[in-house]
């Protein structure tokens, strides 16, 4: 992108938003130079990841180009988090909410400020800035929520199907060791020793929360716009990616939000689209530049104008753990549910076939999976690292039930969220079951294509699950992640059906085999027929972006994601490992270190030996300051409870100045 713009900017690294209770909120802010003289729209994004080092290089990739076409852009630290002061105790709480509620208000009232305020954000941003939406401060007229959802208990990282998700561990790990971080005294001056000794005190231990909600109870519905969809009146831009975790919520929101709406999914994992990978991205600074300037300028950009719902049509690719683009091409729904979308059943036969005919060959398959069945998935959540997106399919489908199509004569296409409609019956009270859809190659290479997971004690209700009465059959319905994908001719369609997914998912408390009765199970598939609007389709510019934040990197970090078995003991362990290294933020000379790891392992087919275990390791340092932190956390089961293991200890130079332990049992609840 050109650094010529079309208005001079400028930068304010820190100031301070005031909440009504006296707490200081730390804001980043970029706006024009003539705002001051000319008040224009204001744009918030809302996060705990520390303004001035933890979003600084992405942050650089955006909001430059926005002030420079006529918007304040207001990077806003969360109570607790960065160079702001107080408690952030948990996600998403009241107090959150009401700050952000405060914040939009004084931010309407500065003079520099139309009176108009937009909201965006990833991820946590994208969450808050639906549930900010839904408590209706006037000043806010539109928001652009990505990867985020509408459903805390059912769509997030938490829980899935009703199955306990392993990356609920994982994220909790990664927030415990966050939450260690102190201000910047660059920033807050003397008052940051006071502030840290209180995050590390009295940030808590989320992980142990979570777990005590393992149920869709109130807890979970609190932030869960789907709750009441009228609370959300203004127009929301959905957008995420089919190798995000959250791609699923974006049709939901089209389609059940009462004011205009948009959606967005592409190929990417969990990034902003004009960062975002697996390739192509796109100019997404423009796209949000016309949803602005239509709801917060009044002008007419054609966006509205536009089919509701564009999303990437997926070409059929070989298994990798990694890929840098896919191929594919744009496709457009006039609304969702689509007018180009037939729901059709394909039946599962007793001789492992899959049709749209039904099989006259009818009978009843039982199978138990290998507890490594799971350890090829890559994450829930994939951020495209390579090893995080899953591997060849075919040692998966190896230890699992599978029923193939007939090599495809024509292409197959789909679009939406497939459904498996299953008559199956278990052999204990708690039981849990994966289900894959792959794309097989002529050669036998297996890709997976999307995959669900379900918890058949909630069979009926995610909020009252009941135990399962063995050998009883039951119907039960797996929902699937959408995705839109093509399937060429010679490929078969594979339903891979597993009695356990880990570490995708917790182990059941004991090993299950189930019994699959084929007379009236099927794999819903919502088929596409191409539409003319999708020739009719502009094309999306590739992406550009601004001038990169000067970083320097100092030391790398270390990256990794494998599988590693050994043979004598029969341990199969998923070992991942995510750091930035160690970088220095030219702006204000912060050096910042990070590393993390996370192991994921199951002994032989003893689900009572599951296993999580992570550690974070993070550094501040300028000059003669410098703290460390250390995070350490260790999941454990047996079949009738949970038990944690925590520690967190700080340094200030070479001083230990806190060390505290967590021993937590929390009985299991239909998990």
């Amino acid at each position: 992108m050109k650094n010529e713009y079309p208005q001079e900017i400028e930068v304010i690294p820190h100031t301070i938003i005031p909440m009504p209770d006296g707490c200081k909120l730390a804001a980043r802010i970029w706006r024009p130079k003539t705002a001051v003289d000319q008040p224009v729209p204001v744009i918030l994004e809302y996060l705990p990841y520390r303004k001035n080092d933890g979003t600084a290089e992405r942050d650089a990739t955006m909001q430059p180009h926005l002030a420079a076409h006529g918007y304040v852009v207001v990077r806003l630290d969360l109570r607790g988090a960065g160079d702001s002061e107080g408690l952030m105790v948990d996600e998403y709480t009241e107090q959150e909410l009401q700050d952000g509620c405060d914040a939009i208000a004084w931010l309407a009232e500065q003079p520099w400020c139309d009176g108009n305020v937009g909201m965006i954000g990833i991820s946590w941003g994208g969450f808050n800035g639906l549930q900010i939406a839904a408590l209706q401060p006037p000043a806010l007229k539109a928001i652009i929520t990505l990867c985020s959802t509408d459903d805390r208990y059912a769509d997030d990282i938490h829980y899935m199907g009703g199955c306990m998700l392993t990356e609920q561990l994982g994220w909790a790990s990664i927030m415990f060791g966050l939450n260690t971080l102190p201000p910047d005294p660059a920033n807050v001056g003397e008052s940051w020793r006071e502030m840290w000794r209180e995050r590390l005190r009295g940030s808590g231990l989320w992980l142990k929360t979570w777990l005590e909600h393992q149920r869709r109870d109130d807890y979970w519905k609190h932030g869960s716009i789907c709750e009441d969809w009228s609370k959300v009146q203004i127009p929301v831009y959905g957008v995420s990616g089919w190798a995000d975790g959250y791609c699923r919520s974006v049709y939901r929101l089209v389609e059940n939000l009462p004011g205009p709406s948009k959606g967005l999914v592409g190929p990417w994992a969990h990034r902003y689209p004009h960062i975002g990978q697996p390739g192509p991205a796109m100019d997404f600074l423009s796209e949000e530049l016309r949803w602005w300037d239509h709801w917060l300028k009044g002008q007419e950009t054609g966006i509205m104008e536009e089919p509701q719902v564009r999303h990437y049509m997926q070409d059929s690719v070989p298994p990798s753990g990694w890929y840098k683009d896919r191929p594919g091409r744009w496709v457009a729904e006039p609304s969702w549910p689509s007018p180009n979308i037939e729901r059709t059943p394909f039946h599962l036969g007793a001789d492992g076939s899959l049709s749209t005919e039904v099989p006259g060959a009818q009978g009843k398959l039982e199978h138990h999976s290998p507890l490594w069945v799971g350890m090829g998935s890559g994450i829930w959540c994939a951020y495209s690292t390579p090893g995080d997106a899953p591997i060849d399919q075919r040692r998966e489908d190896s230890g699992s039930l599978c029923f193939d199509s007939a090599p495809l004569e024509e292409p197959l296409e789909f679009a939406g969220d497939a459904n498996v409609v299953l008559q199956v019956s278990v052999d204990r009270p708690v039981a849990t079951l994966g289900a894959r859809i792959c794309d097989v190659a002529p050669d036998g290479a297996s890709t997976r294509v999307s995959f669900g997971v379900f918890n058949l004690t909630h069979r009926d209700s995610h909020e009252t699950p009941e135990m399962l009465e063995p050998g009883k059959v039951y119907e039960i319905t797996i929902p699937m992640k959408h995705v839109a994908q093509n399937f060429p001719v010679g490929h078969r369609l594979r339903l891979a059906l597993s009695t356990s997914y880990f570490p995708m998912i917790w182990t059941a408390p004991e090993a299950v085999t189930m019994t699959v009765h084929t007379e009236g199970s099927y794999l819903e598939l919502p088929l596409r027929t191409p539409s003319a609007q999708d020739e009719a389709l502009a094309e999306f510019a590739p992406a550009q972006l601004p001038p990169p934040h000067p970083v320097e990197q100092l030391e790398p970090g270390e990256v990794y994601h494998r599988i590693v078995e050994d043979a004598g003991t029969g341990k199969v362990e998923m070992q991942i490992a995510n750091g930035g290294g160690r970088v220095r933020y030219v702006d204000n000379d912060l050096i910042v270190g990070e590393q993390g790891y996370e192991r994921y392992s199951v002994i032989g087919d003893d689900p009572e030996t599951t296993t999580g275990e992570t550690e974070w390791y993070f550094d501040l340092s300028r000059g003669d300051w410098n703290v460390r932190t250390e995070t350490k956390t260790k999941l454990t089961c047996c079949s009738k409870d949970f038990r944690i293991s925590a520690r967190m200890r700080a340094w200030e130079g070479d001083e230990l100045i806190e060390d505290l332990t967590w021993e937590e049992t929390i009985p299991r609840d239909f998990q």
